[in-house]
């Protein structure tokens, strides 16, 4: 199996980038779901963390302009981002709270939003 292919592989990038921003890590089940945009392909990518629910990763991760549609989410196993965008894969280790921005170009934007903490 390839690296870019391996779960475990990101786990030592995910505390770097942890470590690098002041978050407890928080490592994903790799068979529970995030909720994703219909597209990932596109950049940039946002990505934000609530508390889990049952099932739920607690990641919601989309591209393009982010929509209040009902439809908007759909579930997704946290392992098939593997193939839809490794380069994301390092941030999953983040805190509930995290949210991150970047690109397939290398931009970066890392940074905690304390109202995530809270789902209404």
């Amino acid at each position: 199996m390839s690296k870019m292919n391996h779960w475990n592989s990101y786990i030592s990038r995910q505390r770097e980038i942890c470590e690098k921003h002041n978050s407890p890590w928080e490592p994903v089940d790799k068979n529970l779901k995030v909720g994703a945009s219909f597209d990932l392909e596109n950049d940039p990518i946002n990505g934000l963390r609530h508390p889990s629910e049952e099932g739920t990763t607690g990641w919601f991760i989309w591209t393009g302009e982010y929509s209040e549609a009902a439809d908007f989410f759909q579930p997704l196993c946290a392992e098939h981002l593997l193939q839809k965008r490794p380069d994301i894969i390092k941030y999953l280790g983040l805190g509930v709270g995290f949210r991150f921005l970047a690109d397939k170009n290398g931009y970066e934007d890392v940074w905690y939003d304390e109202k995530l903490n809270n789902i209404d």
